[in-house]
């Protein structure tokens, strides 16, 4: 990783005092940068070349698989759920430098289950190392201040305890960027530095309602790779979230249903919002695990548009059960 990237892997009390610091204008403000609508449309963001795109992260000619597993304890259900696509082993070599996405969107604790939870952060990159990873890193782009996001997520507590680096956007970690065919994602600034020197990636997502994509799972977890004034991209949400999949191809995804947030989403806020739904998926076409994921939410897939133009796209499938996933409990 580039010295700029190894300078915002920031230490335990780096993170807990700049949490403090925004923690009261996080509670009064943090919403309203997410729900502000922009009616002017999307446009060039930053002036200057467009780069390449990202780095193709999934394992080339390995066969498609998804594990369901049924279970309250997430540690023991992302332990069964991997052991049943072939281990860590199968993803993670000796030497891999790893790269953990996370949701930290929102400077919200673990309990509203609003963000990727810290157990399944600090889980995976203990058995990224375990498998041989050389280096594992932890990032996002929050809505909110990101200290005070990864802080009061209890993500940057977990990642640093199991030893992986926290990498914090900074404004020269953003290139612009267009994606071949796309046209949302053209001369857009994307979180870009935290790739540089990673050949895995992994998403890690709660299962959410949203208030315009319907949902927020896999796919949408991909927004926090926008810089720039994302949120005009609300008006053609469907759209930015199948161009984000066809950039982003990861190794292995991990979507995170143990308490799902059923409505008022992507916020939430309250425990009514929320249903023990108490499911965790694996899977290398993350297609078929937002597919999954919207019968946690109770949704059919007309109604999360994108994951069908995904699909058309050739990303993944819609059709989870033509996979086979693997199912077991744990309870």
């Amino acid at each position: 990783m580039h010295p700029e990237a190894q300078t915002a892997a920031v230490s335990r009390r780096h993170f807990l005092a700049r949490a403090v610091k925004a923690a009261g204008s996080i509670c009064a403000a943090g919403a309203l940068a997410y729900w502000f609508y922009d009616p002017t449309g999307p446009g060039p963001a930053i002036e200057g070349p467009t780069t390449r795109g990202l780095p193709v992260f999934s394992i080339p000619g390995s066969a498609t698989k998804m594990s369901i597993v049924r279970g309250a304890d997430r540690i023991k259900t992302l332990q069964l759920a991997l052991q049943a696509i072939g281990g860590i082993e199968a993803f993670i070599q000796k030497g891999d430098r790893v790269l953990l996405k996370v949701n930290a969107a929102f400077a919200s604790p673990p309990l509203l289950s609003a963000t990727t939870h810290p157990q399944l952060v600090g889980e995976l990159a203990r058995l990224c190392f375990k498998a041989g990873a050389a280096m594992v890193a932890v990032t996002d782009n929050p809505i909110n201040d990101p200290a005070s996001c990864f802080g009061l997520t209890g993500i940057a507590q977990a990642a640093l305890a199991a030893g992986a680096k926290v990498v914090l956007p900074q404004k020269h970690f953003f290139q612009p960027t267009t994606l071949p065919k796309g046209k949302l994602i053209r001369n857009w600034p994307l979180l870009q530095e935290p790739f540089e020197g990673i050949n895995k990636l992994i998403g890690l997502a709660p299962v959410k309602d949203h208030h315009r994509s319907g949902a927020s799972l896999i796919m949408k977890n991909w927004y926090g790779l926008l810089g720039g004034r994302r949120n005009i991209f609300h008006q053609d949400i469907h759209n930015i979230i199948k161009e984000l999949a066809m950039m982003v191809q990861p190794t292995l995804v991990i979507l995170d249903g143990t308490t799902s947030m059923m409505r008022n989403g992507p916020t939430g806020g309250s425990l009514s919002d929320l249903k023990h739904t108490n499911t965790l998926i694996a899977s290398t076409d993350q297609v078929a695990a937002d597919a999954f994921g919207a019968t946690l939410l109770e949704k059919p897939l007309s109604d999360l548009t994108f994951i069908a133009k995904a699909a058309a796209q050739g990303v993944g499938t819609a059709d989870f059960r033509a996979l086979q996933p693997v199912m077991i409990s744990a309870e």
